[in-house]
């Protein structure tokens, strides 16, 4: 586990328990099980449509379990938990949209009161702090829609960590990313667990950009799942077991490539994913 998990209580963050869930007539994942301590960095990994967007979407008490419960910090999992900061994929923002990179960041600020958000005393300042802290005050005046993709995921995170959560939940944060970009908002997001003990659960297709900072992968795949160290999962014998027909992981240079996932398990995956092998 990460020195940031070790330093601190063993209380977990979260805990799920004896979850399920069904979409339709179709069961994603039943008999799950996770406790994530404060500091603790989980990949989630596994095809499209296999549950892993809609588990954090039970996390923030959007989705209902079919079995099973989620507690955050203590309590049941439930809409607007200020422990819990949201990063989602990076999606471009219309080149017209007007609002400036601060009034995005504000929204967090501001968003979780009732009503129109009405700016209090120290809201500025906590605005600019946020803005540094993700490497994006000197373009904090500029309007969102001319910025780059990487620029805006900085803001999107800068929105995430408004109220110090206590547990981030990154839904593909690096997609549409270049390496640099991947880099830098990695870098945020480890450095909120490393320094503030926020627990990670960081949903991606690519383990690549993010695999020197992960303490545990939960691998959900038709139906199943395997939770255990990186070593553990990434493993031909266990991936072949898991998706029962033979998939193999490889090493190239400093990189893992994933092989032979079935084309029924990735039927909603991009072409260019299976094909260079990259995507865990």
């Amino acid at each position: 586990m990460s020195q940031g998990a070790e330093s601190i209580s063993a209380e977990p963050i979260l805990r799920i328990q004896g979850a399920a869930l069904r979409r339709g007539d179709r069961e994603l994942w039943a008999g799950l099980d996770l406790e994530v301590q404060p500091g603790e960095f989980i990949a989630v990994l596994g095809p499209s449509g296999s549950g892993k967007t809609t588990l954090l979407r039970a996390v923030l008490g959007l989705q209902p379990l079919s079995s099973g419960s989620i507690r955050v910090g203590g309590s049941p999992a439930r809409r607007g938990n200020p422990r819990i900061g949201y990063i989602p994929q990076q999606r471009p923002l219309p080149p017209d949209t007007s609002m400036r990179a601060r009034d995005l960041v504000a929204l967090g600020v501001q968003g979780t009161r009732f009503g129109l958000p009405v700016p209090r005393r120290g809201d500025r300042a906590r605005v600019d702090e946020l803005l540094a802290g993700v490497g994006a005050a000197h373009y904090a005046d500029r309007r969102v829609g001319m910025l780059s993709g990487g620029e805006q995921q900085r803001l999107r995170v800068g929105q995430a960590l408004a109220d110090e959560p206590s547990l981030l939940l990154c839904d593909e944060p690096l997609s549409n990313l270049d390496l640099a970009n991947q880099r830098g908002v990695t870098d945020i997001i480890d450095r909120e667990r490393r320094e503030r003990g926020a627990a990670v659960l960081f949903v991606t297709h690519d383990i690549n950009p993010i695999l020197d900072r992960v303490d545990r992968i939960l691998y959900i795949a038709g139906g199943r799942f395997v939770l255990g160290t990186p070593d553990e999962v990434l493993q031909s014998r266990v991936l072949t077991d898991l998706y029962g027909t033979p998939v193999f992981v490889l090493r190239a240079g400093d990189r893992l490539v994933v092989v032979g996932v079935p084309d029924a398990e990735t039927h909603h995956e991009h072409d260019d994913d299976a094909a260079s092998g990259a995507h865990a």
